[in-house]
């Protein structure tokens, strides 16, 4: 049964930016009306329910987004748009459930994406006939992802609302998971619904920068500022200009390089190596980790006050273990996108499947793209029956806490620090017993506490208690 073409209706009270609408909307196959005021608007929805809504955000009569209560969203997509684009309306906005922000003068490219989608998707056949459904009950069932994102379980459907709130801020975020859960991924997908899509997304794992080249890479270089300058080099925060910069495995970052990031976030300014010039920081900051930044802060690992900027809104990515049937949601994407790229038809048998449900996948996300494109290799027919998994990796032994370990070359100012920390952790922060371990008074291990929270390098666990020396016992 043939689907009839989708309808948008246009509300903005300029008549030369609904006449430039029309047109991009009547180049993509949908049938179109436009309106200046609410007024009309309502009147035209009561008539004829549109397969989305294209409004601003500031009418003549009032918001754009007084229309939502007027919409059926399980049947019809709301992009807003506005010429005054701020946090706070972003966030309303999301709130409000819209499917896109649009920011005044609009991206003809991007809009004709949104388009496209639309004059693709059908119609569901509940939108005419019956009523709707509550919109969070049509999101669940009718989305199978979010973005480039697969998935439905309840871990994901949570953090996917999460997402939508967060993303059109410029607020720092932090993605706390395991390895291979996708946390770039949540990244780029941030970028991209975010005010900043148009501008460049930069990803920098800080595990593999050169410590020789630290700060030039971040903040980049004059000509000549040091041996084999032959050229000003930009550094990562100007090549992210305006747009988002992602700092992968940020406990991994040299204790130098934190310091100047830290400087950088609070000040908003850098200098390029060699340089006199204050340059402004216009990026968002997107960082992730793997370990538990608490631990990485109690084994000196990550600065507080560095956690505490990049922490502005922790985000914790489930491991797969946690999400149910998107382990077969997600293999058979894998398998889709290999299909495609390989003109076969291959898909999985009743024993592949039930082998992928059973398998705990310590390694996530990555280690089933892993072991879906080795099962697609390895079949001999279009049904992949054969799934080899990989055996399981010993349990690493648990760390001895009776024991501290420090790298060669560590300071002894830094190996003190980290020993009275681990004491600490050890004797569950109680004090006077960590200053009996350690052989020094209670007093001398306060004024150690206190010039470490003074250097804001005291981990968040201690900061409340370091001052109240009369609560030990």
């Amino acid at each position: 049964m043939a689907h009839s073409m989708a309808h948008v209706l246009i509300v903005d009270d300029d008549e030369a930016t609904r006449e430039v609408l029309e047109q991009v909307v009547t180049d993509e196959g949908l049938s179109v009306a436009s309106t200046g005021s609410l007024r009309d608007a309502a009147v035209h929805i009561e008539r004829k329910m549109p397969d989305a809504l294209l409004a601003d955000l500031q009418l003549p009569d009032g918001s754009g987004l007084e229309l939502i209560s007027k919409i059926d969203r399980a049947c019809a997509d709301v992009i807003v748009t506005t010429g005054y684009a701020d946090v706070e309306t972003a966030i309303d906005a999301m709130r409000f459930g819209v499917a896109d922000y649009l920011v005044k003068p609009i991206d003809l490219c991007y809009l004709r994406t949104l388009l496209a989608r639309i004059a693709g998707k059908p119609r569901p056949a509940r939108c005419a006939d019956s009523p709707a459904a509550a919109p969070e009950q049509a999101w669940q069932a009718e989305q199978a992802g979010f973005g480039s994102m697969v998935g439905t379980s309840e871990a994901m459907l949570r953090m996917y609302e999460t997402m939508r709130r967060v993303a059109p801020t410029d607020v720092s975020v932090l993605l706390i998971g395991e390895s291979g859960t996708g946390k770039e991924l949540v990244a780029r997908t941030l970028h991209e619904l975010s005010l900043q899509r148009g501008a460049p997304f930069l990803a920098v794992n800080c595990a593999a920068i050169s410590p020789l080249l630290l700060e030039s890479e971040f903040f980049g270089h004059e000509r000549g500022s040091f041996t084999g300058a032959n050229r000003r080099h930009d550094g990562y925060f100007a090549q992210a200009e305006g747009g988002t910069l992602f700092l992968d495995e940020i406990t991994e970052m040299p204790a130098e390089l934190q310091v100047k990031l830290l400087r950088t976030l609070e000040s908003g300014t850098y200098m390029r190596v060699g340089g006199q010039q204050e340059y402004r920081a216009n990026v968002r900051i997107i960082s992730a980790t793997n370990r538990d930044p608490c631990q990485a802060i109690a084994e000196n690992r990550l600065r507080a006050d560095l956690f505490h900027r990049l922490s502005v809104f922790p985000i914790m990515m489930p491991p797969l273990r946690e999400r149910g049937d998107d382990v077969v949601m997600l293999a058979e994407a894998v398998l889709e996108q290999l299909n495609s790229r390989y003109g076969s038809h291959r898909r999985f048998g009743s024993a592949a499947l039930d082998a992928l449900r059973r398998h705990a996948w310590p390694g996530n996300v990555r280690e089933l793209r892993n072991v879906v494109q080795r099962a697609y290799i390895m079949a001999d027919r279009d049904v992949v029956d054969e799934i080899t998994l990989p055996p399981p990796c010993a349990a690493p032994s648990p760390r001895d806490r009776s024991t501290v370990s420090f790298r060669i070359g560590c300071s002894i100012a830094e190996a003190e620090m980290q020993l009275i920390f681990a004491t600490l952790a050890a004797c569950k922060g109680v004090k006077n017993h960590t200053a009996s371990m350690l052989g020094v008074s209670l007093k001398t291990l306060y004024n150690r506490l206190e010039y470490y929270r003074a250097r804001g390098e005291l981990p968040s666990w201690l900061q409340e208690g370091c001052a109240r020396r009369g609560a030990d016992s």
